[in-house]
């Protein structure tokens, strides 16, 4: 739990960023780095950060630099550039703060947000979420200690959260209706198939005649129980313990409400239901969106992973995550541009850095994130979807450069061979025999001011933070977690084989183990 004042004390000595004119930054010397003795890595890591760089634009009405979507999208969209924003937090700060102020400062005065904005309008025409705004504030907010960002966060989520009470429970069921397609973000899926892309009139309140709506979701519901958790930590942060505990509350309610309805046992899915109260059992990247809310417990996750996630002939394809099972009749081939009904979508590759780990498949994770870096690495137009069985971009339509795909080469080279800040700890992840760990040097400040670096040598890799040496890491895979101040805490297995690794310490010697597929070992 976070005492309020000294979250706020931290906030006054954060330096906020003023209003800008022009998008372009100046380099900041502790924004992270990265060099390889792999060329095609390297150009590919270097493309990413350039592309986001010129993604970096102001949009009408906040006059305030935003990370767009790029390629066709000309805007800032609230499913999503939140948390693109907070992936890109360390090299541009200024505008991870300003991609979540911008909904806050266009929200309505009824509470809802803007679905998006973007060079043409400001759309209130569908509600489009998807990784709650509430959940990417507050770890900005966190992390950064922003007194300001965290109030203004938690008033226009509560609001938001009491919008969608009002407007998107027409059933009455405590679950949030999906009214058209933009609502999920599904374009082309076959889960919205011969229903509006947008709500009647552009108005978000209201839902087409048709006896197919409005329809229970999960995964706009799983939304809005992340964001429930997410406004229950910011209550406790300012001190306002009964709300904090009223939020946590009706999280819960709202969990049981969705595992009640829209789980189905049998499949091991989770699906919509329609007004007439059946399932629309169309097998979608929905599950991956209802683990990035972590709402399935641990034993449901297994059953799901076992069935569909971890499936070969449904998720776990060559170059996973496909958007619709490739075993579903629904699967849409060949596959066209911008495409929900198939395609692996960059998006869900960026996300599911949100859901791996905390799941208990960090190993699984770094064979996706091998055969994504490996497909944009083929290709280096940045686009927005691979087909799942060859990992080939779709072209034509879809224009290069797409925010979401430069973030998952960097954010991956990050999590393969990096180290991260997760929480309270740092996350040490050494691949001695990686592709991009030839000769590599990664280091990046955290949020604490120190400096934490890897310096790939040989057969492993020496760990250090202000220039202490926190540990040498060699043989095989592995990952260290330690506490902000580098004192080790256990060691990880995050490769699909189980690898031998030495673990020497300053002054405590060296230990070798063994570490299983996704072993934790305390050290």
């Amino acid at each position: 739990m976070i005492d309020r004042r000294l979250f706020l004390a931290a906030g006054a000595a954060l330096t906020v960023p003023g209003a800008v004119r022009a998008a372009a930054a100046p380099a900041d010397p502790d924004a992270p780095h990265f060099t390889t003795g792999n060329a095609r890595w390297q150009a590919a890591y270097d493309k990413a950060l350039a592309i986001l760089a010129g993604n970096v634009q102001v949009m009408p009405y906040v006059n305030r630099p935003v990370l767009i979507e790029g390629s066709v999208y000309r805007g800032i969209w609230q499913e999503c550039g939140p948390h693109e924003a907070l992936v890109y937090r360390k090299w541009r700060p200024d505008v991870a703060r300003d991609s979540h102020l911008t909904f806050f400062e266009l929200q309505r005065a009824d509470g809802q947000l803007p679905a998006n904005n973007k060079e043409t309008e400001t759309g209130f025409g569908q509600i489009q979420m998807v990784v709650p705004i509430a959940a990417t504030a507050w770890e900005l907010a966190r992390a950064t200690g922003d007194s300001a960002l965290l109030e203004q966060a938690y008033r226009g989520g509560a609001m938001w959260d009491a919008w969608l009470g009002r407007y998107r429970d027409t059933r009455r069921t405590g679950l949030v209706e999906g009214f058209c397609t933009y609502d999920t973000g599904h374009d082309n899926s076959p889960r919205w198939r011969g229903l509006p892309n947008q709500c009647p009139n552009k108005n978000a309140k209201v839902h087409a005649a048709d006896p197919a709506l409005p329809r229970l979701c999960p995964d706009l519901s799983a939304t809005v129980y992340g964001g429930r958790l997410a406004l229950a930590a910011m209550a406790d942060a300012l001190g306002q313990r009964v709300e904090a505990e009223r939020w946590r509350e009706r999280a819960e309610a709202l969990r049981g409400a969705i595992v009640a309805r829209l789980w189905s046992a049998e499949d091991a899915a989770f699906y919509d239901r329609d007004p007439q109260d059946r399932f629309v059992a169309i097998r979608s990247d929905i599950l991956s969106r209802m683990c990035g809310e972590r709402v399935p417990d641990q034993a449901m996750f297994d059953r799901m992973w076992e069935r569909q996630l971890g499936n070969p002939k449904a998720f776990w394809t060559r170059f996973p995550l496909p958007s619709i099972a490739v075993n579903d009749p629904t699967f849409v081939r060949p596959i066209p541009a911008n495409s929900w009904g198939g395609a692996a979508q960059a998006l869900t590759a960026l996300r599911a850095g949100r859901w791996f780990d905390h799941y208990g498949r960090g190993a699984e994770f770094t064979r996706m994130m091998d055969q994504w870096c490996e497909a944009i690495q083929a290709d280096m137009s940045f686009r927005q979807q691979i087909d799942p069985d060859t990992g080939v971009f779709t072209k034509g339509a879809d224009e290069p450069d797409y925010s979401p795909c430069a973030l998952v080469m960097v954010d991956y080279t990050w999590r393969l061979i990096g180290v991260r800040e997760e929480g309270e700890d740092l996350h040490w992840t050494i691949r001695p025999r990686h592709a991009a760990a030839r000769d590599a040097v990664l280091a990046l400040r955290t949020d604490g001011g120190r400096r934490a670096a890897i310096r790939y040598r040989g057969d492993g890799a020496e760990l250090t933070l202000d220039g202490r040496p926190v540990a040498r890491v060699s043989g095989g895979a592995a990952r260290l977690v330690t506490d902000a101040a580098g004192v080790p805490k256990r060691l990880v297995g995050v490769d699909p084989a189980s690898q031998r690794v030495k673990l020497v310490r300053p002054g405590q010697g060296d230990r070798t183990v063994r570490l299983r597929v996704n072993q934790q070992l305390a050290v």
